[in-house]
Order: structure tokens, then C-alpha cells, then sequence
């Protein structure tokens, strides 16, 4: 029998309002053995409170640099980072992260992993309610007590979505956070998101290189391409406003051009036919 995740509202939740982001002119250059090694370049981008926005883009065009820079972690050479008008933080508590890697601690339980999210000072009381509604959200009650080694792929990874949100983010940053599971726990994994986005709604930006998946879960997508060819630095190539209300049918036929147009833009080439059999 398959196993369906279906995400409900807590009784309460200490979630703060989703936040509106704004890069303007945004740069970020490393610094490298033979120089500055550049990577981001004019990003401009306004992103509505609530709103679900996918980023794709080829490896090494700066997703995961775009995230950090949206998370706190990191700081623009130039150019700006805001939530709600305000500069971020380092370790922002308005934005939380969940990686590809579940990076759940294996000595703790579920329940223990899951509250190293809350914000410090919470109360002890507060904090075993907050656990538990999140745990009934992603469907994890009854693994409370179990360790990360005694649980599935896709059951640690519900634990760190559960973190992610333990703090009340406005804004949740999600890199690759399915790209290890196998392709029906991937498929129940976004129908989840769903779930948590609507039971505690909150902005999203999820960097992934599903096709399918950004234009299942997204509201635009956003694809990084270097500027010119030959060029490291990168910046957003394109913006693709995703048509209809989720949660989507996967099998809409509407999406296959829209499919072709971002696959076309990471340089894969949708019309190329298999040669046949040279007999």
C-alpha cells in the first residue's frame, strides 16, 4: 500500500507573515588563486509575500550562492539583499534553509532535530507543543522518538522541512531539497510542500534542476545563464510565469511548451531525435 503524506494546519503556529524579498543589483565575486572569480552579476529580482518561485540553471551558474545570499549566509559584493525593505542578517531568523542532505544530527531523535530550529529563548512548554504540531504536519508523530539512522530517505528529509519551519520563517530557502530520493518519494515530497505551504503559508524559493518539478510547484520560474558565452558570471536569463492554480496536474499537456522553453535554455535540445540503427 503507498504511503500518502498530507500535511494539516497546527492548532498554533508561531509563523510570522511571509516576507516580500528584493535583490537589486546584485554581485558576488570570489576570491580565487588567479584573482577574482566572479559569479553573479546584475540579479534583479522582487519576489511577492507567499509567492513560490523556482530558480534552475546549469551547475556551477551560482543557485546555491544566490540561496546563500537570500539566506544571510553570505554578503553581495554589490548591490543589495532585502526582506520587508530591511537588510538581511547574518543568520537571518526571518529565512530558513533545508538542503539536499537531510543533516539531521544521528545521536538526536526526530523530535530533538527538529527543535534545534525553534528561536532560542522559546519556552519549554511552548517549544514540546510547536514540536509536536510540526511532526503531525509532516506526518512524523509516530517516529518522534526514533534516531535518523532507524528512518527512510524521505522521512529525514520531512524532519528537516520540520526544522526549516520550527522558527516561523517568512522566507523558506530550499536547495535541492528531493534531489537524493528516489522518484515516487520526490513526487509525494513536492505534493508535501503543497501541503505546507498552504496549511502555513510562508515565501519559497526552491533551487532544483527538475524541470517537471520547478513548473509543478512553482509560480515563475527563474533560470541563471551566464551572460555572455565563455563567461562565469551569471544572471537571470529568463522568467517564466507558470500558468493555473496548485496544486497542477503533472499531466497537462499546457506544460510541454513551457518544459521545452526552459529545457531549450539549459541547452538541452527537445527536438533532437534518436539516430536509428545503422544496419
Amino acid at each position: 500500500m503507498s504511503t500518502v503524506l498530507t500535511a494539516t494546519a497546527p492548532a498554533s503556529s508561531p509563523a510570522a507573515a511571509p516576507g516580500a524579498v528584493s535583490l537589486a543589483g546584485v554581485e558576488r565575486t570570489f576570491a580565487g588563486a588567479n584573482g577574482a572569480v566572479p559569479v553573479l552579476r546584475g540579479v534583479d529580482l522582487t519576489i511577492d509575500p507567499g509567492e513560490i518561485v523556482a530558480v534552475v540553471g546549469p551547475s556551477g551558474c551560482g543557485k546555491s550562492t544566490l540561496l546563500r545570499l537570500l539566506a544571510g549566509l553570505d554578503t553581495p559584493t554589490a548591490g543589495s539583499v532585502t526582506v520587508d525593505g530591511t537588510p538581511l542578517r547574518d543568520t537571518d531568523e526571518r529565512t530558513a534553509v533545508a538542503f539536499q542532505e537531510p543533516r539531521l544530527l544521528p545521536w538526536r531523535s526526530i523530535a530533538e532535530n527538529v527543535e534545534l530550529g525553534m528561536p532560542r529563548g522559546t519556552a519549554r512548554a511552548a517549544t514540546r507543543a510547536r514540536v509536536a504540531e510540526l511532526l503531525d504536519l509532516v506526518g512524523l508523530t509516530s517516529a518522534a522518538t526514533r534516531r535518523p539512522s532507524e528512518v527512510s530517505g524521505g522521512m529525514a528529509q520531512r524532519a528537516s522541512l520540520a526544522r526549516a519551519l520550527a522558527r516561523g520563517p517568512e522566507v523558506l530557502l530550499l536547495d535541492e531539497p528531493f534531489g537524493a530520493l528516489d522518484a515516487l518519494t520526490r513526487l509525494r515530497m513536492q505534493d508535501l510542500l503543497l501541503d505546507i505551504h498552504s496549511a502555513e503559508p510562508t515565501t519559497v524559493v526552491l533551487v532544483t534542476h527538475d524541470v517537471e518539478e520547478a513548473l509543478y510547484l512553482a509560480d515563475r520560474v527563474l533560470q541563471l545563464r551566464a551572460i555572455d558565452a565563455g563567461s562565469r558570471e551569471s544572471s537571470i536569463a529568463r522568467v517564466i510565469e507558470v500558468p493555473g492554480i496548485r496544486p497542477r496536474d503533472r499531466a497537462d499537456r499546457g506544460f510541454t511548451d513551457l518544459r521545452a522553453e526552459l529545457l531549450d535554455g539549459l541547452g538541452v535540445d527537445t527536438h533532437r531525435s534518436t539516430p536509428q540503427e545503422t544496419r
